[in-house]
């Protein structure tokens, strides 16, 4: 949408991808970035709105991979809802993310293709839906989680003829070491579909064969597949010595323990992790019972389980993720930024989002050294400002 009058953010300390801009500024208009520097440097449009940001992060909007639906609403039970959920998901530092559709039925994942393509409801303001996550129904069932069995099914070309980046198809989950999943695996990536490898019993060979047919990314690290170990490393071996390949991490502290989070770190850095929330519906909730997929989902006030205790999704935000990386690795904000805005935008293959840079869009996310949310903007416009923010 066009932003009638230029912003200018000034005093902020920029992440840039050259690393923090202290004291700079940046000039919006018409959704994109047009310039950045020292304030002294930017002119200063006719009609400018300045915004002081004395002592606030100014990163780019932070993408969130891997999210199943939020605020009582469940993407796989209900396509159409994403739209509804996107709009609140700026309180949280998100302006993009993927709708994540798990095991289900055809006709759902045609609903979801279907309710992405329809696009935004008139005057829509919120997070950027920027395609669908399918997870499943490729997966192995010794490693389903929270997946209903009923509806895995081996790969085939067949069952894959919609899906297709202009159909909203961004990314795929499946098990490499299937029967027939390196057929699909290649002609998925010859459409530019970003491959994961996840829910999965493959051996560390297995994995490779993934790799070389079109797998560069890892869903969820650590869960639903093998447990690491030195005489059979499998996927997660497989993912962490592979410099190509990018991992998403749920940093919780529940589905991964924060020394396994601070390995993962060492291993990958910022260039190959991103931060994923895997969140559902009970996001933002208070704890009960809620929907993912086909299955009853109790919730806490820290998870999300199915009645024999399997994880099933989380109730994880992106700030709480950012915080908890830094508090169980060690690493700066500066450090951790990349792995919520410019890794999953190269994961996707985006040039326009996850940097500060002229000419990117306006997506950005405005925060405190400790990486508390103060105000976000989604293609410039104000999305979402805590309390005593003043715009």
């Amino acid at each position: 949408m066009a932003q009638p009058n230029p912003v200018l953010i000034q005093n902020a300390t920029i992440f840039t991808p050259q690393g923090f801009l202290e004291d700079g500024a940046i000039w919006i208009q018409d959704g994109r970035i047009q310039a950045l520097g020292s304030l002294a440097q930017l002119p200063t449009p006719p009609g400018v709105r300045r915004i002081e940001a004395d002592g606030l992060i100014l990163s780019p909007g932070w993408i969130d991979l891997q999210f199943n639906g939020g605020f009582g609403r469940d993407f796989t039970d209900e396509p159409e809802c994403i739209w509804e959920v996107g709009v609140q998901l700026p309180q949280f530092g998100t302006t993009a993310f993927l709708p994540t559709i798990i095991t289900s039925p055809p006709d759902k994942i045609d609903r979801a293709i279907e309710a992405w393509k329809q696009g935004p409801p008139p005057g829509y303001s919120g997070a950027i839906p920027l395609g669908l996550h399918i997870e499943g129904p490729f997966l192995n069932p010794a490693k389903k989680g929270a997946h209903n069995p009923q509806y895995l099914r081996q790969p085939d070309l067949d069952a894959v003829r919609q899906w297709h980046v202009e159909n909203g198809v961004r990314l795929v989950t499946l098990a490499p070491e299937l029967a027939g999943a390196l057929d699909v695996i290649r002609e998925l990536r010859a459409r530019n579909i970003v491959l994961s490898a996840g829910h999965s019993m493959a051996d560390f060979d297995q994995a490779q064969a993934g790799f070389q047919a079109g797998v560069s990314y890892g869903t969820h690290l650590f869960n639903a597949m093998p447990r690491l170990d030195h005489r059979s490393p499998g996927l997660i071996g497989a993912l962490l010595n592979n410099p190509e390949a990018v991992i998403g991490v749920i940093v919780d502290g529940i589905h991964v323990h924060p020394a396994m989070v601070s390995l993962a770190w060492k291993a990958k850095g910022s260039q190959g992790l991103t931060l994923v929330t895997d969140a559902m519906a009970a996001l933002g909730m208070q704890p009960g019972q809620y929907r993912l997929g086909d299955f009853d989902v109790t919730v806490d006030q820290t998870s999300a389980r199915l009645s024999d205790g399997t994880l099933a999704g989380s109730i994880l935000t992106q700030d709480l993720a950012l915080r908890n990386l830094m508090d169980f690795t060690g690493c700066s904000l500066e450090e951790a930024l990349p792995a919520l805005t410019q890794t999953p935008a190269q994961v996707l293959g985006l040039t326009s989002k996850g940097r500060i840079s002229p000419g990117y869009d306006a997506d950005l996310t405005l925060l405190t050294p400790r990486g508390e949310v103060v105000a976000v903007f989604v293609s410039g416009e104000l999305r979402f400002s805590s309390p005593g923010f003043n715009f």
